[in-house]
């Protein structure tokens, strides 16, 4: 049995592996990890070094306590998971993967079942810090897991643990082959190019646009640096339209580029990460300027798609309006959910 190392007495049920927390040291043998995983698997997106060097950052999610990698006797990490979690949000967030070299092995199992006890260690330790007496401290703590419709493997992992789905998301394309359409707004407005004196101001207006969209949370100055310092995030593809007469905030494309899909997907794509408008701005044709604005700066830098992703259900009626400016749904993916009761 192989001797494991892991903070918060939180530990991986899979003595085959030597199990830490991820340091400085490892990101490099992590992000291997990863790029081996996708290349078999395929996923649309996948973390490279740079993200994951962004993450081993965090202040809310420090990784001393809310990672794990798993080593063999070689020293090669073959399997790994974390969780995210906002101090007062309902739920938390679990990520992972396990090497194919290493799969159906129980590995995936053992890590479901660590997100799961991790979750439970975050909620109770939120609990403490927001106070008993609020909603957090009284919520049922719940894991929520995102994964491809492709990837049947985890589906069928994750239904056998419990989880249900909860919602379904689609990756749209748009050809920029295709004739563009027009940048219009009306004269009480204007279009310019994301810099980084707006980004407070795009943070708050992003919060206000997305407080009614499903599992959303408003973000602080950390997770809305994970957006617009990551190290795909393009500024010079982004635009923000303000109210020319008072410099609000009115509506805002972040977009990002992914130089690596170009030779794994067979194409290159602009990619819409973050759309929103406010509310006392809808119905006056802001989002279709944002996007037929990121359509024409795309084309520029010659991508071949415009790409952005979807709720299925979204209540501000997104999909037709992306479905009217030629995206099309290529891909779905599932939003996986499961409520955990106290350990026993």
């Amino acid at each position: 049995m192989m001797r494991s190392e892991v903070a918060d007495g939180c530990t991986v049920d899979f003595p085959l592996l030597r199990w830490k927390s991820a340091g400085n040291g490892d990101v490099q043998a992590w992000a291997a990890l990863i790029a081996r995983t996708a290349a078999v698997e395929k996923p649309v997106w996948f973390e490279h070094q740079p993200e994951l060097e962004q993450i081993m950052e965090s202040r809310k999610n420090p990784p001393e306590h809310n990672t794990v990698l798993g080593f063999d006797p070689d020293g090669v990490v073959r399997a790994y998971a974390r969780i995210t979690k906002n101090t007062d949000s309902e739920k938390a967030y679990g990520f992972g993967c396990v090497d194919p070299q290493w799969q159906r092995r129980g590995v995936g199992s053992a890590l479901l079942e660590w997100l799961e006890a991790r979750t439970r260690q975050r909620f109770a330790e939120d609990a403490g810090a927001v106070g008993e007496g609020t909603q957090n401290g009284t919520a049922t703590p719940r894991l929520r897991i995102h994964n491809e419709q492709q990837h049947q493997h985890q589906a069928a992992l994750f239904t056998s643990h419990g989880y249900e789905v909860v919602r379904y998301f689609n990756e749209m394309h748009r050809p920029l082959a295709a004739p563009l359409p027009g940048v219009v707004l009306d004269p009480g407005l204007e279009l310019v190019t994301m810099g980084p004196e707006l980004s407070e101001a795009v943070r708050l207006a992003h919060n206000e646009a997305f407080r009614d969209h499903w599992g959303s949370e408003p973000k602080d100055e950390e997770s809305w640096g994970f957006i617009v310092n990551d190290p795909q995030a393009r500024p010079d593809l982004s635009a923000v339209v303000l109210e020319r007469s008072t410099g609000t905030v009115a509506g805002y494309q972040l977009a990002a580029h992914d130089a690596e899909s170009a030779v794994t997907r067979g194409f290159s794509e602009g990619y819409t990460d973050v759309l929103g408008v406010r509310r006392e701005f809808r119905g006056r044709g802001i989002a279709s300027a944002l996007l037929a604005d990121a359509m024409r700066r795309f084309a520029a830098e010659g991508f071949d798609v415009a790409s952005l992703d979807v709720d299925s259900e979204n209540p501000t009626g997104a999909l037709a309006l992306y479905l009217k400016m030629g995206y099309k749904p290529v891909n779905q993916s599932l939003a996986w959910d499961k409520a955990l009761g106290q350990p026993a």
